[in-house]
Formats: C-alpha cells, structure tokens, sequence
C-alpha cells in the first residue's frame, strides 16, 4: 500500500522511479480506509535527502501512510531551503494537539556535544515527552536513539576512541521478537557516528531489552518491553552511497578520514559500493508498523496510555 505525501514534495519523482508506492494528496481523498498517521522528526542537515530515504522504507508499508514532517523550531537550518520547510514541514506548536499512530526522530551530526548543549535540546524533550501521550510507537534512529535513551532512561552516551564508519555484521539476539520477524541470523546496517551506548547500562533497566548486538558497533536495536518505544544506533536509512558521500565531504574538509569499513569493494573508495542492508532495512521499518503501529494502535486513537493529553 502507498504512503500519501504531499503533491509537490521533491522526494515524490525520486521514488516514483523507482516504482515505489507513493500517493498524492489529491489521489488518496478517494481512499475510504483509515491510514496510519507518521510524524517525522527530521533532525538530519540534508532533509530532502533523509526524507527521500525514509519514505522508500516506509513506501514499503502494506497500509497506506500519512506522513507529516516536523522541523525545530529553536534550530536554523542551514543546508535546506526555508522555502522548502515552510512548505512542508510544521512545528511544534502546529501539531501538537494532534496525534499519531507512529514516529520517527532522525539521527543528527551532534553527537559529540552534551546533550543539553544542543540548541534544541529543550524542545526535543517537549516532544519527547508529548510522545509518551500522543503517538504509540516512536522509531529512534543513531542520534535519535541516544537522545531518546538518555531522555527516557538516564543512559549516557560515550565517546568512541575512533569513528565508527562503515557497514558492520549484527546478530539478532531474539529471533521471535515480531520486530525482527523473517530476519537471517546475522545482517547488516551502517554505521557513522563518534559515541556509543554500553550494554551494560541497558541491563541495568528492566524495561529495555537488547533485540540486536554487534561486536562491532555494541547494542544495536534497543526497545522498550512493549515496543512503544525502539531505538536503532544504526543507520538502516541510509542508501547506496551515503556513507561514500560522508567520507569524500571529509576528506575535501581536508580531515583525513578513515574509509569506511566493509563497504566499498576492495577497500578501494573509487569503487561502487555494494549494497548489504537493503532488505533487512525494509524489513525492520515493515515490521514495526505492522506489529507495533498498524496491529497496536485503536481505530479511534485518544491517548495510548491513559494521562492527560493537555498541552
């Protein structure tokens, strides 16, 4: 089933090449069926980029989705058009008496800063905390799932000696878990970050799970006992040449960076990635949305855990 965006929003002609199923405003108000409502919390520099990545998983989805794209209001962007966001993107104070089936908060560059040193670190926790009341499942990517750990459980995040940059093996610690239902025993996601989660601290947090561990890259999908709440420290998103774009934007920085590990052929970077983590990243997008978003949340949505939802 499709995902209904809006008529103009660049990332349409994108996938519409690639024969992914996207809906225009104008052709879903012919759908007598209730969608699921996606709200997504783009923190990435390149929004139109991120967009674009998100809604090929989401297209994926076997219900029709409505998305709705959020921006900080506290933070300026630098590498996205203003026309752009005020043309499809809201705030806060715009959406917040709504609600939603499910959301997505992005990764950001701003790892290795403390967290209350981030501009928007207040308003994030607004609508960290709006989450709980208004939208049953919320999917946590890199950044994302460090802010949210850190919010919600008090988990600290720890500088890595070195990058952690490529694509990396995992293994799935629960293969029952419906979250990663129709997953091989090892696959792969990429990873590009500065700071990491410990285990053990998950452990310590008898509502948090492990469902993915990597030697490499440690505690990978992370969710809460119910799966309302699931958190990725991978980038499952990302496309074919993503991490290629990271690395040739630092190396023209002048910054020397590493080569982003098990990713491009031979090691060498003027060859064409191959792509590893296709299928397991639409898996796991089309696993949270049908378990945790399409199979949990009522018809008539209020409020999923039974506070007041004044704002």
């Amino acid at each position: 089933m499709p995902i209904k965006i809006p008529d103009n929003l660049p990332a349409a002609k994108i996938l519409d090449s690639e024969n992914v199923f996207v809906m225009t405003e104008k052709r879903a108000m012919h759908q007598d069926i209730r969608p699921l409502r996606i709200i997504i919390l783009n923190l990435m520099p390149t929004k139109i980029e991120t967009e674009t990545q998100l809604l090929r998983l989401l297209g994926n989805s076997p219900v029709q989705v409505d998305i709705d794209l959020l921006q900080m209001a506290t933070h300026v962007s630098k590498n996205t058009s203003q026309e752009h966001l005020l043309e499809f993107y809201q705030t806060f104070e715009q959406i917040k008496h709504n609600r939603y089936d499910g959301m997505i908060i992005t990764g950001a560059p701003v790892e290795t800063m403390c967290f209350d040193e981030v501009d928007y670190w207040d308003e994030l926790c607004t609508i960290m905390t709006w989450s709980r009341t208004h939208v049953y499942s919320t999917l946590h990517i890199c950044w994302g799932a460090q802010a949210g750990l850190y919010y919600h459980y008090g988990i600290p995040k720890y500088q890595l000696p070195n990058k952690l940059f490529g694509v990396f093996s995992h293994k799935p610690l629960d293969l029952m878990h419906p979250l990663l239902r129709g997953f091989d025993e090892v696959f792969y996601m990429p990873h590009s970050r500065y700071t990491e989660i410990h285990q053990e601290d998950i452990e310590k947090i008898a509502e948090l799970q492990t469902l993915v561990f990597s030697d490499q890259a440690g505690a990978v999908i992370i969710a809460t006992r119910d799966a309302r709440q699931v958190f990725v420290t991978g980038h499952c998103e990302y496309d074919r040449m993503t991490l290629a774009n990271e690395y040739k934007r630092d190396v023209k920085r002048g910054m020397n960076p590493a080569v982003p590990q098990n990713y491009f052929p031979d090691n060498n970077p003027d060859h064409t990635p191959t792509m590893l983590w296709r299928s397991h990243a639409n898996l796991l997008v089309s696993n949270w949305l049908n378990y945790f978003v399409y199979q949990q949340t009522p018809y008539d949505f209020v409020d999923p855990i039974g506070n007041s939802t004044e704002i």
